[in-house]
């Protein structure tokens, strides 16, 4: 580990549409070998299909509130005491909650064979701001190992 300084955490870019930091991250995790305006059409017409089909205010605000819904509070991380790997149970910080709920939906939503993948994102989108479908399941999943594994707490480090 360096003993220099401490490397500096640079904002994302803001999405041109909704000037969202986080819609932005999520078009970027979408992106696949640097095609940058497909994933921006895959993730407005998920909004758009997610504005549809829940028929509430703000999209953007929709996509919080299944973030919110979906993201983890805790997880569990190895660590070698004596020769034993424990699971010790920790706290996410912030901006890794909204990276694994991203990672999550992309990656379930791609898993959703022969659906396109705008309409795999938005009921990604819609489920997990019902609180139901596989990425909050997941969350809750994850939840479960920390509680499970909570004896473990005092080798946190």
């Amino acid at each position: 580990m360096s003993r220099r300084r401490k490397a500096e955490k640079r904002a994302g870019a803001k999405d041109p549409r909704y000037g969202s930091a986080l819609i932005g991250q999520l078009t970027n995790m979408v992106m696949e070998r640097g095609k940058k305006s497909l994933a921006r059409s895959i993730v407005y017409g998920a909004i758009e299909r997610v504005s549809e089909k829940l028929e509430k205010g703000d999209p953007v605000d929709l996509l919080l509130g299944a973030l919110e819904n979906a993201r983890p509070k805790v997880e569990v991380k190895s660590r070698r005491v004596g020769g034993a790997t424990y699971q010790i149970p920790v706290e996410v910080p912030y901006e890794r909650q909204y990276t694994l709920v991203f990672r999550w939906m992309i990656e379930m939503a791609s898993s959703r064979k022969g659906t396109p993948m705008k309409e795999a994102l938005a009921q990604e989108v819609v489920d997990a701001y019902n609180n139901t479908g596989s990425v909050v399941k997941k969350k809750e999943e994850v939840h479960r190992m920390a509680q499970a594994n909570r004896a473990f707490a005092h080798l946190r480090w």
